[in-house]
């Protein structure tokens, strides 16, 4: 029986990297999306095509019962615990903060910050009672540490999932599992592309291989930590 990963908004440009770098390493894959069963389902021909299983669900990653559901039916058709759970799903708004709506604050934090939460607590649940570690990946950003007008709730919540990520890996780290956080750069995928009228001219000159980086880029660092 192979080693079970999940992974949150699957189907994504980040997402979708992450899942095949998994499938590509022995890993049986579930992941989520919403609202796009075409991609999700194209996404699971391209892991069965490594020789791997993979199986798709509609949840979203801040709702708690969604979030519940999705790890028990993914337990039961994997027949095994998780031993990688990637927390990917993330939104954003591109508004000044005093423009900024309540509801659009609500909305990231809940999607970034309670999602990685809601599924870190579930994934660790599962691999402590199957009595094995196992790797908890967060999704951080370059706004982890640097502060970036327009961006003011997806800030927030990459700030706080970094300390989050902390916390988390003391916590969990003497019941085997690790947790660690992978912050990108300016990375080239649909949201960001809706950032700027061009996104790589507008980054590639202030980064140091004066390109912006791709999801490709970013299953290396994914794979030495799990």
């Amino acid at each position: 029986m192979a080693p079970l990963a999940l992974v949150t908004a699957g189907p994504s440009a980040i997402g979708s990297s992450f899942v095949m770098a998994l499938a590509g390493a022995g890993y049986d894959v579930g992941f989520t999306h919403i609202g796009v069963p075409d991609a999700a389902a194209r996404l699971v021909q391209d892991v069965t095509a490594l020789g791997r299983r993979a199986r798709a669900w509609e949840s979203d990653a801040s709702d708690a019962g969604q979030v519940t559901a999705f790890h028990a039916e993914a337990a039961d058709w994997a027949g095994c615990a998780p031993s990688v759970m990637v927390n990917n799903a993330g939104i954003q708004t591109w508004s000044s903060l005093l423009d900024l709506s309540v509801d659009r604050w609500d909305a990231v934090i809940e999607t970034n910050l309670r999602g990685t939460f809601l599924n870190t607590q579930a994934a660790a649940r599962a691999m402590i009672a199957a009595g094995q570690g196992g790797a908890i990946i967060t999704l951080g950003s370059g706004c982890n540490k640097l502060a970036f007008p327009k961006l003011v709730d997806y800030t927030a919540s990459k700030g706080g999932i970094e300390q989050f990520t902390k916390v988390a890996a003391v916590e969990l780290g003497p019941h085997g599992i690790r947790v660690n956080c992978i912050a990108p750069g300016a990375i080239a995928t649909e949201r960001t592309a809706s950032e700027a009228g061009d996104y790589a001219a507008t980054w590639s000159a202030v980064t140091p291989l004066r390109r912006v980086g791709t999801p490709q880029d970013l299953t290396g660092p994914l794979l030495f930590l799990v």
